[in-house]
């Protein structure tokens, strides 16, 4: 039988350490999407297979108590899809597919959207033992969940090409595609799904999991039957992070600030600006980051080094071509019709929590009743993902099977 929910509350407080995702923080990019292609499967490899015992022994040491919660075993494949880049160009993706092998009865999907990796190794689709997909996600699948993760644009099949960090349309796009695919997959190889489907992720997933959950109400009618969204610690409203990022002290630290860079990075490429770095950054930082990219050290407050003509723009509205980026990638202010949890720490010093709670207020404000914000009491970003988890499985623990 199942564990009980509080049990595995009380594993995951004690293990969860193993994977912290570290990350996360318009205009006339197009936004590929819209009809499924007749086929978006490529092809599927088996990755590794392992039986109920063989999981419980991969378990040892700090993450022994895993073993408790192993019921059945899993298989994993890695999937190759068509889908489009942000240019609405056809690539190639990829993603992992986790199977329970041993269940009886037919069984959810769960869409699992990694947070912010820095490696190809870590993607989903290489299943590492350090990836999410490996540790969490195979938990999951034995629990009885068909696991489905994107690697997203940038790693696995995709990994010559730029990875759309924190945009929206190349992360839902390449998420969705993934759906399409394990559909199919699944079909072909006579896997039993229930036709449900739940929707969560962390950090950059958890940004990605709304940019998806998004996207499949809007644009996609009735194609999934879409039942649980959970969201922890994303980067949903991105006008007000921006602004806070420009004009208010953050932490200073070099891993952090790599993040916010890596965005702006991003959306100077996707968007066409192409700006050289002496527009956003003084020197001698201009200079190190057009060198170094978002790989750069830098150990202050990033507002103190934006220059002051950009800081002026932004805060005037006169660089409407960075502005309409930031705004291309909002997704704070709609009405779900799908009934979500936001997940946030309020202690958070890198996707701060104003993300949620700005998320939170605008979706009640347009009525939504099926919405709630756990906030995670003194949490950061990193001891965030704790409460995440368990109230994740709690909460898709209360929808019932159909």
């Amino acid at each position: 039988m199942l564990l009980t929910k509080s049990l595995f509350t009380l594993l995951l407080i004690g293990v969860l350490v193993v994977v912290a995702p570290t990350a996360c923080q318009t205009s006339s990019v197009p936004d590929p999407a819209a009809p499924a292609p007749a086929r978006t499967l490529v092809s599927s490899s088996l990755l590794n297979e392992f039986s109920a015992a063989q999981l419980r022994n991969r378990y040892t040491g700090a993450t022994s108590l895993l073993r408790l919660f192993i019921r059945y075993g899993v298989r994993a494949y890695r999937l190759e899809y068509n889908t489009t880049d942000t240019d609405g160009k056809p690539i190639k993706a990829s993603g992992a597919v986790i199977i329970p092998t041993d269940a009886t009865t037919l069984v959810p999907m769960l869409s699992m959207q990694h947070g912010t990796i820095q490696s190809d190794a870590d993607a989903p689709s290489n299943f590492n033992t350090s990836s999410e997909a490996y540790t969490f996600g195979s938990v999951f699948a034995s629990q009885g969940y068909i696991i489905a993760a994107p690697d997203y644009i940038g790693y696995g099949a995709s990994k010559d090409r730029p990875h759309t960090y924190e945009q929206r349309a190349g992360l839902a796009t390449a998420s969705l595609d993934m759906l399409r695919a394990t559909r199919e997959f699944l079909a072909d190889n006579n896997v039993g799904w229930d036709k449900r489907l739940f929707i969560a992720g962390y950090s950059e997933g958890g940004y990605a999991t709304m940019a998806l959950q998004k996207k499949l109400e809007e644009e996609t009618s009735n194609e999934f039957n879409l039942v649980a969204s959970s969201c922890g610690a994303g980067a949903y409203d991105k006008p007000a992070f921006m602004r806070q990022v420009v004009n208010e002290p953050t932490s200073g630290i070099a891993s952090i600030n790599r993040l916010y860079i890596w965005v702006l990075l991003t959306y100077d490429r996707i968007y066409g600006l192409n700006r050289p770095m002496s527009y956003y950054f003084k020197e001698p930082y201009a200079t190190q980051i057009a060198d170094r990219g978002k790989d750069v050290d830098i150990t202050v407050s990033l507002h103190t080094i934006f220059t002051d003509s950009f800081r002026k723009g932004i805060n005037d509205g006169t660089d409407t071509a960075f502005l309409k980026a930031v705004q291309d990638n909002d997704i704070h202010d709609w009405k779900p019709r799908t009934n979500t949890r936001l997940y946030h720490g309020d202690a958070d010093n890198t996707v701060f929590y104003l993300n949620s709670q700005n998320t939170y207020q605008a979706m009640q404000n347009r009525g939504a009743t099926n919405v709630t914000l756990e906030t995670l009491k003194g949490a950061n970003h990193a001891t965030g993902i704790l409460g995440f988890i368990t109230g994740t499985y709690s909460f898709f623990g209360t929808v019932p099977a159909q």
